[in-house]
């Protein structure tokens, strides 16, 4: 990742989130810019947007921010070089296993649901393309 620093609306536009969106995220300790502007302006890197773009993956799935902070937590524990012990690394390797099961289960909840969305426009726009019925005298 390059040390490229952006601020906050191309941000927006790279993520497909709202500017309100990454301030809650921030505010909750989820992304943290990781520098300000002289003016003060936050400023992001690829990392944050990355972090950014976990947190819109998790989202629609129902993982609340509590379980994204730990995900997060996780990964960038196992990201940081530092010296793990054995057990250590397969405890944070469990954690991310337990998330990446959750996700697989509601990929198949969501695939049911769109299965029965799709059916149902079917039924819908095969009834449009039924003929009229003449109203009866």
């Amino acid at each position: 990742m390059d040390d490229k620093h952006m601020q906050i609306g191309e941000v927006a536009a790279r993520t497909e989130l709202s500017l309100r969106t990454i301030r809650h995220y921030e505010e909750t300790g989820l992304v943290i810019p990781s520098a300000r502007s002289q003016g003060g302006f936050r400023l992001y890197t690829d990392t944050d947007v990355a972090r950014l773009m976990v947190i819109r993956r998790m989202k629609p799935l129902g993982f609340t921010l509590d379980q994204m902070r730990d995900l997060l937590d996780a990964t960038d524990r196992l990201d940081a070089g530092d010296a793990l012990d054995d057990g250590e690394r397969e405890a944070l390797l469990d954690r991310i296993r337990s998330y990446e099961q959750a996700a697989a289960q509601q990929v198949d909840k969501l695939r049911v649901q769109l299965a029965r969305a799709e059916d149902f426009a079917a039924t819908l726009a095969a009834r449009l393309e039924q003929p009229a019925l003449t109203a009866r005298p």
